[in-house]
């Protein structure tokens, strides 16, 4: 089956269904039973797989997580309660203190905040780099590195690195490539074809299905020998391939209650068999938004890598199919013009997700990165002129009479 969603659609369950349902069941329950002590005590030695307690595992998150392996070709895939578990998770899991991680020097506020406030403060380094250029990156590597992390399109500055190269230098130094993989989701980013080692992503976003839950995923490729990291070498001597999702599991995922709950991941599930329906609709009214504003006297600046004029075109052709998710940004004269154009829409939200059904718009100088100093924002990017907009499902003519009569 080629098609992404026939092969969603049809992807069957773990363990056969009694009843045959066709939606998958929402398995609401703490604890399983066992038929035996022999068997609870072999599950508790690693020896007899099954789910013993949902703060562990849980039967409709299993399924939503096998979808995800089926449908990227991972080798393994576990499902969080949000994208910033994911990404805490994965750090704490390569890291000790004194390592150092190289990261892009553009991220989504949360992102940049965890990295700098909460994680430097166990004696984990960030070392941010401009990642699109590799000699710079390279330069930063020594024995304590552990990853290189970026964004596959950074959030809200729709930059585009080039992921083979990045690739290349990971793999020449024995670290990992880690790609935040949000604004691209898995029916146009192939992150394992393009030597991506783990990704991570916030579910809540496209994979949700119209901004119905909150969510992390956590794909592991199956690229990487777990032996070449200080903290999953003894996982690797049991786990092997293993090592990376086990380490996971016994250690962060169940101590620190990060799992997904089975409402969640049946939201999910949902979601993600209309996924590349959802894409599609998304992308084209992105496109025509985007022209649309680029021909508006009103409008400074259009920022779009879907775009052909936009420097990461090639980029977005090449690594996502000429699809590099469906958010664009776009400036007006100032801050003050910004508010008032905003406060004018009828039909777009101003709300703070991406991805949803229905088209968002926000002011990033003012909110997402509000926390931060002025000249950090300014370094950023984030300038009080650009307002971001998600682009949802309406109908594209609806979206642009919203913006034109905004702009009078």
């Amino acid at each position: 089956m080629k098609s992404f969603t026939t092969r969603s659609l049809n992807i069957p369950y773990p363990k056969k269904d009694p009843h045959n349902a066709l939606a998958m069941p929402i398995y609401e329950s703490v604890a399983f039973d066992f038929a035996s002590a022999e068997d609870i005590a072999a599950n508790f030695r690693g020896e007899f797989p099954a789910h013993t307690y949902s703060r562990t595992s849980n039967p409709t998150v299993e399924y939503f997580e096998t979808k995800v392996k089926s449908l990227t070709g991972a080798h393994q895939v576990l499902a969080l309660s949000s994208g910033m578990a994911a990404i805490s998770a994965t750090f704490l899991a390569i890291c000790k203190q004194g390592d150092n991680i190289i990261s892009s020097n553009h991220l989504f506020g949360h992102t940049l905040a965890l990295l700098e406030q909460s994680l430097s403060a166990y004696g984990l380094e960030t070392r941010f780099v401009d990642t699109s250029n590799t000699e710079l990156v390279e330069a930063l590597i020594d024995s304590n590195t552990r990853a290189i992390y970026f964004e596959t399109v950074t959030n809200p500055q729709l930059e585009i690195a080039d992921i083979a190269k990045l690739a290349d230098i990971a793999n020449k130094h024995g670290i990992l490539l880690i790609a935040d993989s949000t604004v691209t989701p898995p029916s146009v980013f192939h992150s394992k074809i393009l030597g991506v080692h783990i990704e991570v992503m916030s579910a809540t976003k496209f994979i949700s299905g119209g901004a119905t839950s909150v969510g992390g995923l956590i794909v592991d490729n199956g690229l990487y020998k777990w032996g070449n990291n200080p903290n999953c070498l003894e996982f690797s001597k049991k786990f092997g391939k293993d090592a990376f999702i086990a380490r996971l599991r016994k250690n962060y995922y169940r101590n620190m209650g990060m799992p997904m709950t089975a409402h969640t991941a049946n939201y999910m599930i949902a979601g993600l068999d209309i996924l590349e329906l959802r894409v599609e609709r998304c992308y084209k009214n992105c496109l025509k938004l985007s022209e649309f504003f680029q021909q508006n006297p009103k409008v400074t600046r259009v920022d779009y890598p879907g775009l052909k004029d936009s420097p990461y075109y090639d980029l977005a052709v090449s690594q996502f199919g000429g699809v590099p998710g469906t958010v664009m940004t776009f400036d007006l004269e100032s801050q003050e013009e910004c508010f008032r154009f905003m406060n004018q829409l009828k039909i777009i939200r101003r709300a703070t997700n991406l991805n949803d059904n229905k088209s968002l718009i926000i002011h990033p100088y003012s909110t997402i990165y509000a926390e931060f100093p002025e000249t950090e924002r300014l370094k950023m990017g984030i300038r009080p002129t650009m307002m971001r907009l998600s682009v949802g499902i309406e109908g594209a003519e609806d979206l642009i009479d919203d913006m034109e009569q905004a702009l009078k």
